[in-house]
């Protein structure tokens, strides 16, 4: 054990919350000096606690904290991880590192989840939920033993025992990003467009619902705990539709040179027009 868990654990019979404190240690890995931080990253906004200057008390801020760090030190670590790689691999990589559903497998993994506190239905946690309070868990951990220390946790805690990044590295899941390179291979003009923002009625999470279409004509729709992951979605229904020489792509190809023949169309007519003006 480490000299700083050393006396940590030290002082642990003097502390209040003992079991939160070992609970902690055993997800972490090291005990909160702050253990109001961990507290409040865990505290879900259903719970409506205020603290002593009557204000909100939730991991809402926390969440916003640690989403900027948490994607500052994955960055740095796959920098380091993958020498010589190029910005567009290393963005990927990252993206589906912290993605929402990744990060919330991360809390069930940890046992992470089964703290969270919350005052819904059921004490259902889902996807988003999760991953909101393991961002908003970054966000304690930098406050708590700083930026070094957190890369250092990331590193070893979570990539070395929750992750392969390799295997990320491998996997194609940007669904998005395939479908605009094969609309940018036919030259198809694409356009995502968000349909419907809700919230569900048990967990209060968000949900979007996206659809794309090219040329007014819609190809995917896909729904998810946000903006992005639902236009992931939307793009991964329209990659399975969009077969080369099925209906749809003949519909989109129809439509594309109809467009372009009235685009020549008029401007054959314009350059007539300028013609007849000079003579």
């Amino acid at each position: 054990m480490k000299a700083g868990n050393i006396l940590d654990t030290i002082r642990l019979p003097f502390r209040n919350d003992r079991q939160l404190y070992r609970s902690f240690y055993n997800i972490l890995g090291f005990y909160p000096r702050n253990i109001e931080l961990y507290k409040q990253a865990l505290t879900h906004r259903s719970v409506n606690h205020k603290n002593s200057e009557g204000k909100k008390y939730n991991n809402e801020r926390l969440e916003y904290l640690g989403d900027a760090i948490l994607g500052a030190v994955v960055g740095d670590i796959l920098y380091r991880h993958f020498p010589g790689k190029k910005e567009g691999f290393l963005t990927n990589v990252r993206s589906r590192v912290v993605q929402r559903e990744t990060l919330g497998r991360l809390a069930d993994d940890m046992g992470l989840t089964e703290l969270i506190q919350s005052n819904l239905m059921g004490k259902t946690h889902n996807s988003y939920m999760a991953g909101n309070a393991f961002e908003a868990l970054i966000g304690a951990v930098y406050l708590d033993r700083g930026y070094e220390f957190c890369v250092k946790f990331v590193n070893e805690r979570i990539l070395g025992k929750y992750i392969n990044l390799e295997k990320i590295a491998s996997k194609e899941s940007n669904f998005k990003s395939r479908f605009l390179e094969l609309c940018q291979k036919y030259r198809f003009e694409a356009t995502f467009e968000l349909l419907k923002e809700t919230r569900e009625e048990e967990t209060l999470s968000p949900l979007f619902l996206s659809r794309v279409t090219i040329y007014g004509i819609e190809c995917g729709r896909g729904s998810g705990y946000s903006k992005k992951e639902s236009h992931q979605m939307a793009a991964k229904e329209a990659l399975a539709r969009l077969n080369r020489g099925g209906a749809l792509y003949k519909k989109i190809v129809e439509k594309q040179n109809t467009i372009h023949n009235v685009t020549n169309s008029d401007n054959s007519t314009n350059i007539c027009e300028q013609t007849q003006s000079i003579g």
